[in-house]
């Protein structure tokens, strides 16, 4: 049998050439392992230097190998979050000539960790709830690609947190399956799954004394469900609105918000029917608002002003016509972001005179200018727009108010 390596990057083959192909994986020399924390599995896995990366490799029969590197090569096309599949090795043999199993080759994603590493110290529930959370999102986002997983567990799962946000990537997809469009039951087969895998693995923390003694795993285990659901509820219902209808966008994301998720992308597609819009959601840390605000702004505001004006910032960036994700061609956010500091924050926050104002600070008196439109919309059932809305606050809600407190002061 000769060695045969296929990959996905030419550079590839000739890195991984260095590496003791002829030594089954568990036995192979330290000088060629890094130590880093690893998942259960029921096959070896060991990660490895190969040039200046460091991937994982796992022993695997050829046709699961081969397959499995098929399925991430198509969910890095759909770009979904999972590891990425680096190389299959195929024809090994050992010092003797005895056979090899191949194995298959992804890169490791950086500082991602296994669940059981991130209960070596116990986790308060609301922090296991926001990683439950984050595997709900994977979960749907696989779900609408059209991937069957047929084994969500949290030990297939890697979970990151990259600047405040949760994120889980699936790691193991040797079971999945790819189709134009999933039937209810395989969806319901998959949380199934998922539901008695994430109880059945709680249950092993509880057991190893690695569980916070007030979260019970049965309950846990449901409530991914009912997240599951509310969140795909949210994302495929049909959201087609009129141009003049800016309001409903905002329910939206105030019902996503409700939920407790947050709005990482939205996209708008223009039609004679309306505006076809559609969510990318994220599960995200205490002060990712705040920390994300002032990169793209420069403004200083409390977290959740900070989300009221983000979101405010990314249903305007959405209907800019050079506003394209990922496209190099596109205004950059930040480029869009200091377009809307100038062109609609500074002059609503302008409209409302500094003596009414009661030493709120800028983004304390734009986030109630986006509380007071909003229910100006829904009273109107149609956008009535900054200008409309800063003259109402000022006349209905500031100059009152103001009155009030001279006359208490007299």
């Amino acid at each position: 049998m000769e060695l045969h390596i296929t990959a996905t990057d030419p550079a590839h083959p000739a890195t991984l050439l260095d590496l003791p192909w002829d030594v089954p994986l568990a036995e192979w020399p330290e000088k060629h392992l890094v130590a880093l924390p690893r998942g259960i599995s029921r096959h070896v896995v060991r990660f490895a230097r190969a040039g200046s990366e460091v991937v994982a490799v796992k022993e695997v029969g050829e046709w699961a190998a081969v397959r499995e590197y098929a399925l991430l090569r198509d969910l890095d096309r759909l770009a979904v979050p999972s590891v990425d599949p680096v190389a299959v090795v195929t024809g090994r043999t050992g010092a003797h000539g005895e056979p090899l199993e191949p194995v298959l080759i992804t890169r490791q994603l950086k500082g991602s960790l296994p669940y059981r590493s991130m209960f070596e110290t116990t986790m308060r529930p609301t922090t296991i709830k926001r990683l439950l959370d984050a595997l709900a999102v994977l979960l749907v986002r696989l779900h609408l690609s059209g991937f069957a997983w047929g084994d969500c567990s949290l030990s297939n799962t890697l979970f990151r947190r990259d600047a405040g946000a949760y994120a889980a990537y699936l790691v193991d997809a040797e079971t999945g399956q790819i189709q134009p469009r999933l039937t209810r039951g395989q969806r319901d087969y998959d949380l199934e799954v998922a539901q008695v895998n994430i109880v059945g693995e709680l249950m092993d923390l509880e057991a190893g004394g690695s569980l916070h003694p007030s979260v019970d795993p049965v309950p846990f285990g449901q409530e991914i469900v009912e997240r599951y659901g509310d969140l795909w509820h949210e994302l495929t219902r049909t959201s087609i609105y009129p141009k003049d209808k800016r309001h409903y966008i905002d329910r939206r994301i105030r019902r996503l918000n409700e939920l407790g998720f947050d709005v990482a992308e939205m996209q708008i597609q223009r039609s004679p029917d309306g505006d076809h819009v559609t969510f990318l959601p994220k599960v995200v840390d205490a002060g990712h608002h705040q920390r994300q605000l002032l990169r793209l702004t420069g403004l200083d505001a409390e977290e959740n002003q900070a989300r009221s004006l983000l979101n405010d910032l990314e249903t305007w960036m959405a209907g800019q016509e050079d506003y394209a994700p990922g496209d190099p061609l596109g205004a950059r956010p930040e480029v869009l972001a200091h377009r809307w500091v100038r062109d609609v924050f500074r002059p609503a926050v302008r409209a409302v005179p500094l003596d009414l104002r009661d030493g709120a600070d800028t983004a304390q008196i734009y986030h109630e200018l986006l509380e007071h439109r909003w229910y100006l919309s829904e009273r109107a059932q149609r956008d009535v727009g900054l200008e409309t809305t800063a003259q109402d606050y000022i006349e209905t809600i500031l100059r009152p108010r103001a009155e009030a407190a001279a006359r208490d002061v007299t």
